[in-house]
């Protein structure tokens, strides 16, 4: 179970490191207020309306192209020893001694007694001392 879970998290954070360097374009057409086509990897399609609106100057065109740009990141920053200071390395390692902790199985036995008996009652005290229930 541990090692599956270290492996789904290796691979998560693998994929993050690598989805935050990916840069990408997103164009979207729009034809008035309707989104007509969005494209993830070219140009996005037209309706067809600019054609159109190219023999008529005096209308306002209602066409337009949205062009949003994701930029991911260029540099990665790397973990330098030097600013890993003494507080820094005792933080770090009982951290690690008690998450280790949580981990460790717990022992615990159950007792049963089969071999066991009642232990045998050498006098009748009902009858020694006439005490009986009515």
């Amino acid at each position: 179970m541990k090692q599956l879970f270290l492996k789904i998290t290796t691979v998560l954070l693998t994929l993050l490191v690598l989805f935050s360097t990916f840069s990408f374009t997103v164009e979207s057409h729009y034809c008035g207020d309707f989104l007509m086509d969005v494209s993830f990897t070219g140009n996005a399609a037209d309706c067809g309306m600019q054609m159109e609106q190219t023999a008529v100057k005096k209308k306002k065109n209602c066409c337009k192209d949205e062009l949003q740009k994701i930029e991911g990141q260029d540099e990665l920053q790397h973990a330098s020893t030097d600013d890993f200071d003494l507080l820094k390395q005792q933080f770090l390692t009982s951290f690690l001694v008690s998450y280790n902790d949580l981990f460790l199985p717990k022992e615990t036995k159950k007792t049963v007694c089969k071999e066991l008996h009642p232990p045998e009652i050498p006098k009748n005290y009902q009858v020694l001392f006439q005490v009986f229930l009515i």
